[in-house]
């Protein structure tokens, strides 16, 4: 039964940090037109107990994108210097759609791995009842 429940612990710590991870994505989607925002990413980093890995996922520390912003020519904008641009956002929303579309799948595959080991430690408990 040991191994049904690292099973099932991994496939849960899996599907808590691609669930963490389309909130960053969300987010950054949400502040794309914020001016001066910058994408944040966050790594996964194994777990490990005694020194060996148990097979879950911790999310690491948020890390800002340091790529360049994007400069925007709005001589109105109240942000704009004085050749009239401002700093916009590095995010881009085709990484951010690739991304939330690797997440949602990844939490899929997760949640399907966490449904097998589910079934089948249903099947050996009625195997051990008979």
């Amino acid at each position: 039964m040991s191994d049904f429940r690292t099973a099932l612990a991994a496939a849960s710590s899996g599907m808590q940090a691609q669930a963490a991870r389309l909130r960053f994505v969300s987010e950054n989607i949400a502040n794309a037109d914020t001016p001066g925002y910058r994408r944040k990413i966050v790594p996964f980093e194994a777990l490990v107990e005694g020194g060996r890995p148990t097979g879950e996922v911790t999310l690491g520390r948020v890390i800002l994108d340091r790529s360049e912003l994007t400069a925007i020519y709005d001589p109105s904008h109240p942000l704009a210097n004085q050749l009239g641009y401002y700093d916009g956002s590095n995010v881009d929303l085709v990484i951010e759609l690739a991304d939330a579309r690797e997440a949602q799948r990844s939490y899929e595959a997760n949640l399907k791995m966490f449904d097998q080991t589910r079934q089948m430690s249903r099947a050996l408990l009625e195997l051990l009842r008979r």
